[in-house]
Order: structure tokens, then sequence, then C-alpha cells
């Protein structure tokens, strides 16, 4: 007999694939079962019994036209005495029997007769391969098991409840706000935008759920990790099934396979279930090895096989009639979208998206199992819930302590926090109440809520690479406080729209690639409004200076415009920045200096850094420039310095390096009043000895140039803090550098000097950390000098 658990195999699937089987499939599973049964019971019975059983028949009339079976007698009272009664003698032996049943078995019985169970066998088979193929097959079992398993972290997750506890989780004040009919403006960029109405038994849920902050008893930070995976895995595996319909497709076919199966055996079991007959004819042409030719046998399984035939037809027809109606769930209802309208509805979690395809399509399959599942799986899909949990866990690894030791202090002396590419902003950095200036970098969904107010020192903020939104009330308080804001970003539409309400802030510095049209309509119109500006920064690529720059030329007292290189061609809002005392106009390609510029009556420091000027006759424009004491004109191809420079008396700091100068004129050395001179990388040869006349000189560099030697009128500049002569080709240093008694800082190396004069040792303020010289030739220094260099 063949044992049931032999075909474990066509139906054996993982214990969780069960979620993913609907009552129906449960339900053709068990008919499934029983139609195995009644298979293995007739192929058991025709393996183990006599399957026919036939006698010769000695007489046949002429006039019959088939051979006919005697019916057996229905009279059961026999007119011969019992001891009269004798059996019809065949003379045949027991193997012309058994050869006469296997012949007649073979040639008269039909065929629908003998297989009949083999028959019920194959289909049931098949019936169960149908409805077990798409999670046997490769496409679509690697997706359902990967669906399974994350489905049950999900159900099992300590996240899931708590999201779902605290329904929403907003806090209190958007909460408020949601309220409010005039909420709209409270938030510039609200977190999520959904239904405001919630059912009333989400009305009756304490407000204390939501205001309380997390305790780390009720979620620690394992689970908070393992719920943080959760959410990058339903990601990614949404963003991978909901591409194709492979699982909806193998559904659809094997349920069509099973409709046709069932009409197919319908079909021709009701026809030939009536050729199941007890009684055969058996016509043979065996005469020669028995010595008959006709013969009437029994087909002994006869009466059970019609039996098991006509409920094994039944049973079909119920499987049929199951299959029929999943055929009408699948293309009556709408399985490839799934919509969470009811979770969104019952949780109050607005944010949780719709999906489609084969996702959709498990999470109906899910919903026939049991629709707490998809409940529960829709808070991974919430980003509303994500960003919670986030903040939770950040608030774990970032404690106010943490934080506390991260603080430095800033280039303008402010105690400042650096967050670098966190998921969000930690609420225990507003626990730390010292804080004056605040840095992030390359964060998203950063949200500043309205407890910024508790740093009452915040003056500095610097959002770069930060996608930003801010409450109604942190705006009121950056309004008041903030000094300095710092945005760098990669797309305009990152600008923060609530700096230009900043009425107190005094400096604004702006990084990014903008087009001159984005800069003017997009950045800059508001400018106006920022009544309190000093100093803008602007890093960008503009091709003219925008109007909305001149509405703050009042109060405007630095002008910085980075341009990367893009040309610069119109400079004449210039002209209306009066009050403008620093301008920087770097890598702007400019050729020329504009002459906007020379209407700048108050500017004191001019930076023309990294444009491509080859001359500057219109030097001689900047003596109208009274307060100027600063030109930077380095980083640029200037070959030649005019004459006209002798007439900016006011200049105390002035920088040529990187420049083709080739030749310097005496009457630079005019300028009386210089303290900072820089001509390093050049083609410079020869010093004039007027250098002399600047006695205020304090920084003096030529490295870089091809100086042979040094003028003993550079000496005279007693006020030499720092020389720098490295990199030329000097090979004698004048024993007059004992007059430079405050030099701190001397640069000799790369030059051609055999020694060092010993006159070195005069210049009590140099010492060893100062003097950049070779290390060979420090040791020529005599031992006393080399000492006392050393000391502190």
């Amino acid at each position: 007999m063949i044992p049931v658990t032999e075909f474990r195999q066509f139906t054996e699937q993982q214990p969780a694939f069960r979620v993913l089987k609907p009552w129906w499939d449960v339900f053709t599973d068990y008919l499934s079962v029983v139609m195995l049964m009644i298979g293995v019971f007739g192929c058991t019975l025709q393996v183990m019994q006599d399957k026919i059983i036939c006698l010769p028949q000695r007489t046949f009339s002429p006039n019959q036209t088939e051979l006919m079976c005697p019916p057996p007698s229905t009279n059961h009272e026999s007119t011969v005495p019992v001891h009269e009664l004798k059996g019809l003698k065949t003379n045949l032996d027991i193997q012309q029997y058994n050869y006469i049943n296997q012949m007649c078995y073979e040639k008269a019985l039909h065929w629908y007769a003998k297989y009949f169970p083999y028959l019920v066998l194959i289909h049931t088979v098949i019936f169960m391969v149908c409805s077990n193929f798409w999670f046997k097959f490769p496409g679509s079992s690697s997706k359902i098991e990967h669906f399974i398993s994350i489905l049950g972290k999900c159900f099992d997750s300590p996240w899931t409840t708590r999201a779902l506890s605290e329904v929403s989780g907003e806090n209190p004040e958007e909460k408020d706000n949601k309220k409010n009919s005039a909420s709209r403006s409270n938030l510039d960029t609200p977190i999520g935008e959904g239904n405001l109405e919630k059912t009333q038994s989400l009305r009756s849920i304490p407000e204390k759920i939501v205001v309380d902050k997390p305790a780390a008893s009720v979620l620690d930070k394992k689970e908070g990790e393992q719920a943080k995976a959760l959410f990058e895995k339903v990601k990614k595996f949404r963003l991978h099934v909901e591409e194709g319909d492979i699982l909806y497709m193998m559904y659809v076919r094997q349920t069509v396979v099973k409709v046709l199966k069932f009409i197919l055996i319908i079909a021709y079991n009701s026809a030939l279930v009536s050729k199941v007959r007890f009684s055969v004819t058996c016509t043979e042409n065996m005469q020669d090895m028995t010595g008959y030719r006709y013969f009437c046998c029994n087909h002994t399984m006869a009466h059970l096989f019609s039996k098991l035939s006509y409920c094994y037809l039944c049973f079909v027809g119920v499987y049929g009639l199951t299959c029929l109606y999943t055929s009408y769930w699948l293309f009556y209802i709408s399985l490839k979208e799934y919509s969470f309208e009811y979770v969104r509805l019952e949780t109050g979690i607005d944010d949780i998206p719709d999906v489609k395809n084969d996702f959709a399509f498990m999470l109906h399959m899910i919903d026939q199992y049991d629709p707490l599942y998809s409940k529960r799986f829709a808070v991974f899909l919430s980003e509303v819930s994500e960003n919670k949990l986030k903040q939770l866990n950040l608030n774990h690894e970032w404690t106010a302590d943490k934080l506390r030791q991260k603080l430095q202090t800033n280039s303008n002396n402010r105690l400042e926090l650096q967050l670098f590419m966190l998921s969000g902003l930690p609420d225990t950095i507003f626990e730390v109440t010292e804080l004056q200036s605040l840095k992030l970098e390359i964060i998203n969904n950063v949200t500043i809520p309205a407890a910024i107010a508790q740093l009452e020192d915040l003056q500095e903020l610097s959002l770069y690479q930060c996608s930003l939104k801010i409450h109604s009330a942190a705006t009121s308080f950056l309004k008041e406080n903030l000094k300095v804001l710092r945005v760098k970003f990669d797309d305009a539409r990152e600008l923060p729209q609530w700096m230009y309400v900043l009425r107190n802030l005094e400096e604004l510095h702006l990084i990014g690639s903008l087009s001159s049209d984005a800069s003017k309509n997009v950045t800059l119109d508001s400018l106006r409004e920022l009544k309190a500006l000093k100093t803008l920064t602007l890093k960008s690529n503009f091709t003219k200076i925008p109007q909305s720059i001149v509405d703050v030329a009042s109060h405007l007292q630095r002008l910085c415009i980075c341009n990367d290189g893009t040309k610069l061609v119109m400079l004449n809002n210039l002209k209306k920045m009066v009050n403008l005392t620093e301008l920087e106009l770097v890598h702007c390609d400019l050729e020329r200096i504009p002459h906007a510029i020379f209407s700048l009556s108050n500017l004191q420091t001019l930076d023309l850094k990294e444009n491509n000027l080859r001359t500057i006759e219109e030097i001689v424009s900047f003596q109208h420039l009274r307060k100027l004491t600063c030109l930077k004109l380095w980083h640029n191809s200037i070959a030649f310095i005019p004459e006209h420079i002798k007439k900016l008396s006011s200049l105390e700091r002035l920088y040529f390096s990187h420049n083709k100068i080739e030749i310097l004129p005496s009457h630079l050395f005019l300028c009386n009043k210089l303290r900072y001179l820089d001509l390093s990388n050049n083609d410079i040869r020869f010093i004039p000895p007027e250098i002399g006349v600047l006695q205020s000189l304090q920084y003096f560099s030529v490295s870089c140039n091809k100086i042979e030697n040094i003028p003993d009128e550079l000496f005279f500049c007693k006020k030499l803090q720092t020389l720098k002569l490295g990199r030329n080709m000097l090979s004698v240093l004048s024993p007059k550098i004992s007059f430079l008694g405050v030099l701190t800082h001397l640069e000799l190396k790369g030059n051609h000097f055999e020694f060092l004069p010993a006159e070195l040792g005069s210049c009590r303020a140099l010492k060893r950390s100062g003097l950049v010289v070779e290390d060979t030739l420090f040791e020529t220094l005599h031992s006393d000098i080399r000492e006392q260099m050393q000391s502190e």
C-alpha cells in the first residue's frame, strides 16, 4: 500500500507561509487530501486484489450480434436436489485461467475502469502542484520568503506596539496647531500633511501619551536599532517588489490551470463513469491455447470504483466551484493596488503610502488571513514613524554630556557644536544651554522645534547641505536672537525661506550653485527685510550682481562674491553700495578693475583674488578712495605695477603674490604707510633700495622669486616681524640682519647659503620654530646662538 505521506513533498511548505493562504486555498488543500486518499485507496486495491475473473462460455447463438454474459439469477430456490448439483467441466488448468484473466483485462475491460484510480491520483497531484507552485517557483518564492521574514519581524517588533499606542507621534505643539484653522502658516514645511480629522477613538487617547518623552525602558537601544534596520529592509523590499507583478500573475495562472483542469475532469468523468460495469463480455481468439473463444468476466472492483468515481466527481465539483470563486476574487477586485486608508483612519498615521503590484497583492492575501498583520506592517511604511524612531535612537546615542564634550571655540570666539551626517537633531541638544554656535552638516530631515528657545545664548547657525523644517515658535526665537547664518546648498529649493524674516541677522553666508535668474527670484528678493545685515557672502555663479543686494545697501558693510569662475559682467549696482567698507570679488573672471568700485568712497578693503587681471592702469582712480587701506590683487596675471600706485598713500596692506611681476618700481615704496607687503610667487630679480623708506613695514615676503641680492636698506625697516626670502637665488645674508630686533619669523629655505651670519643672535625675538632653514645650514651657527634660539 502506498502511504499518503509519500505525497507530502508536493504540498510541503514552510509553516510561516500559511499567512499567504486564504480560506479557499486551505479548503482546496483539504479537498485535495480527500481526493488523494481516494486515488491511493483505489490504486492499493488494484495492486492487492484480483482485477477480473473470467469463465469460458460454451454456446453462442448465431442470431446474437454481441456476446452477452447471462445475468445473475434472481431465483434463489433451486429445483435440483443438492446432491445432484454439479459444476460445468471446462478442462482448463490454473495457468490457462490466469492467461484468460490477463488477456480479457487488457483487451475487454474499458480503459476508464482500469485506470480510474491512477487518473484520480494524477489529477490530484496536479491540483496540489498548482495550489503551491508559486511557493516553489524561484522567481516568486524568494520574494515570498523575504516578505514573510520581514512581516514576522514587523509584527513582533516592540516599536510597532509603541507607534500604534502613540498614534501619529506628533509633538504637542503640532497637535495644537492642527486643531487651529490658521495652523497652515505655523510650520514652514510640516512633517506630515494629511487628514486633520481623527476618529472618536483617537480623540479619546490621553494627550500625555504624545507629550511625554519616550522612556528608555520602553524601547531600549538594541530594540531601537533592530527597528531602524527593519525600516531600511522594508524600503528596499518595497522598491524591489513594486517593480513587477510576477506573484500576481503566477497565482492567476495557477488558478486558471485549476479551473481548466476542473472542467476537463468533470467533462470526461461524467461521460465515462457509466463504463465501470460489473459484468464484462470478452471475445478473444484464444481457441488454440484454451479451446474457448467466448468468455464472461466479472470486474471485481467495479461496484466500489463506481461509487468512488461518483464521490470523486462530487469533490471535484466542490473544488471547481471554489476555484471559480477564487477567479472571481482575482478579476473582480483590483489586487494590484492596496490602500491603507482604513489603517490611516484607525491609527491616525496619515502618511502611510498606498502600494501596488506584487506588494499590494501580498497584502491583499494577508488580509484574508488576518488584517492585523497589514495594520502592524503599515507602521514601517510611515516616514513619521521612522523619523520618530530615529529621534529616539538619536537621543539614546547623543546624550547631553556627550554633546558637551564636542563643544569647541570657533573663529568668532563662540562655543560651537558641530554635528556631521546624523539622522536628525537630538532633542538632548536643547539641554546644552551654554551653546552659542550650532553647525549642522549633511543632515537630512532636520526639524527645529520650539525647544530651541532654551538655547538663550545661541547666536550663530550653520547649515551645510541640510534639509530643514522649523516650528513657528522656533522662527520667532531665531528672528530675535540669531546673528550669523551660514547655508550651503546644492539646490536653490534647499534654501530656507524663514531666513528672510531674521530681522536681527548681521551676517549671511550663502554657498551654492544658482543661475542668475534663480538668484534673483528665489534667493535674494526678500533680503530687504534684513534690516540689521552688515555682512553678505555669496559663493555662487552670478553673471551680474542681483538688484536685491542693492536693497540692503544702506546698512551693508561687507560684500563677498565668489563666482567659481563664472564671468561677472555687470557691476553697475556696486555704485549704489556707498557704505561698503570691504568688497571681495573672487574668481569672477575679471579682466579689468571694475570702474564701479571707484565710487565706493567708504571702501577700506578690496580683494580681487583669482581673476584674470593683466593690467591695473585703473589703479590711479583709487586715489579717490581715501579710506582704502588694504588692496589684494593676488592670484592674477599682472606683469607690471604702474607708477600711479604711489598715489595710494593710505595703503597699509598690499597683496601682489602669484602674479607675473618682473620689476619692482621704486615708486611702489612711496606708499610709506605699508605694514604688510606680499610679493611672493612672481619673477622678481631685484629689490630697489628705496624699500628702506617703509619704516612701518612689519611683514615682507618675496618667496619664490629669482632674487640674487637683498639690499641693506631692507634691514632699516626695524619694525619687521616677518621676513620671507625662501626659494630664491640668495647666497649671502647681510650681517645687518641684526638691526631687526623684533623679527620673529625668518624664512631662508631654498636658497644657496653656505652659512648663516652670527649676527642672527642679535635677533632676540627669533626662535628656532620661527627660523625656516635647512637643518645643515642651521648647524653652521655657533652653539650658543643655537641654544639661544632653541630655548623658550
